[in-house]
């Protein structure tokens, strides 16, 4: 019985040790298993991955939201781009102190909190000026670019006297801009449109026939006349064909006259 016994202990310790042996083994085995290695290290990998994916578009928006902030303060609360000044380009006829005058610009305050249309609106309204152009000129200045009218003739009105664009528009300007233009006088019966055809007039005058003119008398749109230096009286008619009508006159002073007629110049006439 004390021998039974001693084998079936002796049994049962040997099949833990076989157990345990076994156990061993298997773990050996996982361990062992390169291929179960790296679907660890990549499942690790990927999770990282992951996370960081995570924290980048986090950081990103952190970022874009502190550079959007930034900005703002920079462009519109900060001093860096204060508007402090004004610069003003194309004057010739105007001065410097006209424009600011007019345009009058607000200063001390955000540059880009400057409203630039109704500075545009207020020197436009000087009659010298033919377009301008207002712009920010960082980080802090207003630009101001002028076109002026260009004068083609001299408006008499008795005491005073405009200068006068190709379009007729009658504006201010100094003595200088008028030297050596022809002289308009303007009739009780003329309108504006009249006016802007006896500037059309005027402004397609070669140089041959403008040195011949000293003034030119507008009573209507089809009534323009051209008064020479030397007394004689060219009948122009209206501005339609002012090139052939020049040419045709250069021809016909040749012949001595007091009048000459161009206002059909295919049918010119003289008297």
């Amino acid at each position: 019985m004390a021998q039974g016994s001693g084998s079936t202990r002796r049994g049962k310790a040997g099949d833990k040790t076989r157990t345990k042996a076994r156990g061993t083994g298997k773990g050996r085995a996982d361990s062992a298993n390169p291929a179960l290695d790296r679907a660890r290290r990549a499942f690790l990998r990927r999770q990282r991955r992951r996370r960081w994916l995570t924290w980048r578009y986090v950081v990103a928006a952190v970022a874009a939201v502190s550079l959007l902030a930034f900005g703002i303060y920079a462009v519109y609360f900060s001093s860096w781009t204060r508007a402090e000044g004004v610069v003003v380009l194309g004057t010739d006829l105007l001065s410097t102190e006209q424009v600011l005058e007019a345009a009058e610009v607000p200063t001390g305050g955000a540059l880009a909190r400057v409203d630039l249309d109704p500075i545009a609106k207020r020197v436009g309204s000087l009659a010298a000026v033919r377009s301008v152009d207002v712009s920010r000129k960082w980080p802090h200045d207003v630009r101001i670019e002028v076109v002026e009218r260009k004068a083609v003739a001299v408006l008499d009105q008795g005491r005073r006297e405009m200068a006068l664009d190709a379009d007729g528009t009658a504006f201010p300007a100094p003595p200088r801009a008028l030297e050596g233009l022809p002289r308009v006088r303007v009739g009780a019966g003329a309108d504006r449109n009249a006016l802007s055809e006896g500037a059309a007039v005027v402004a397609s005058l070669d140089r041959e026939v403008a040195a011949l003119v000293e003034y030119a008398s507008i009573r209507t749109v089809d009534e323009i006349m051209l008064h020479l230096e030397d007394g004689r009286l060219v009948r122009w008619g209206s501005a339609g064909q002012s090139e052939e009508k020049a040419a045709v006159l250069l021809k016909l002073l040749a012949v001595e006259a007091t009048t000459y007629d161009v206002s059909v110049p295919g049918a010119p006439t003289t008297r």
